[in-house]
């Protein structure tokens, strides 16, 4: 018992660790990846830059995507592409 009650206090800050720091960060990954694969023509977005623009072209082989914009036509890489503020540009407006 003495030797395990050493290692207790190393145990719980890794467990702790895991649940609080680890765990959620996979998750996030997690949707970000079924986010950009759900990516579609038409959809509007915004870039982790602040570009709005909207899906003209996707691309599979180098997994980017085309946006068009008030200036024209941009290719960005997908992971560019923000998850939350793409969520508000799209949610339905309360009153």
């Amino acid at each position: 018992m003495g030797d395990i009650g050493q290692f207790l206090p190393m145990i719980l800050i890794f467990v702790v660790a895991y649940f609080f720091m680890i765990r959620p960060q996979m998750k996030r990954q997690k949707e970000e990846k079924k986010f950009s694969a759900e990516l579609k023509r038409g959809d509007r977005v915004i870039t982790k830059s602040g570009l709005h623009g909207k899906v003209v072209d996707l691309n599979d082989k180098d997994f980017s995507c085309v946006l068009e914009t008030m200036a024209g036509k941009l290719k960005f890489d997908r992971s560019a592409i923000s998850m939350e503020m793409s969520a508000k540009l799209n949610a339905p407006e309360k009153k």
